[in-house]
């Protein structure tokens, strides 16, 4: 992704971060997570500076923050997420905070059938279904 295409300032806590988003093999991760990796990777960014540029990438929809809760209601800390254009559904493990991303045609299918019944058109949606190991 480039960052002069929507309008940002090509600076060296944004390329890092940017770089750090797109390389990671987890997909959602939190502030606090951005900021740790960054350092131990010898980059001296400031973990306000890392809130900073996630907000800008999230304006400028390089980013989606997620803010799933633990299953009860609770927040967990804010995640985030590099914005493909690409519409996915999540799973959320109560026990352990793991997320998996899934795309159904099924639920997408019923969604809509759902709120066309009910006079509407799906503008956006989000789901996200909390979920915990089966017992053996």
């Amino acid at each position: 992704m480039e960052l002069r295409k929507v309008g940002l300032k090509v600076t060296h806590p944004r390329l890092q971060i940017l770089r750090l988003l797109e390389s990671t093999e987890r997909k959602h991760l939190t502030a606090d997570e951005i900021y740790r990796q960054l350092n131990e990777q010898g980059d001296e960014i400031g973990l306000a500076t890392v809130y900073r540029v996630l907000s800008q990438f999230e304006q400028a929809c390089l980013v989606r923050k997620h803010m799933f809760d633990d299953g009860s209601g609770r927040p967990l800390q804010a995640c985030y997420e590099l914005h493909d254009g690409e519409h996915h559904d999540h799973m959320v493990c109560i026990e352990t905070g793991d997320v998996v991303e899934f795309v159904d045609p099924e639920i997408e299918k019923r969604q809509k059938e759902i709120a066309h019944k009910h006079g509407y058109e799906i503008v956006e949606h989000s789901l996200v279904i909390y979920v915990k190991p089966l017992k053996k």
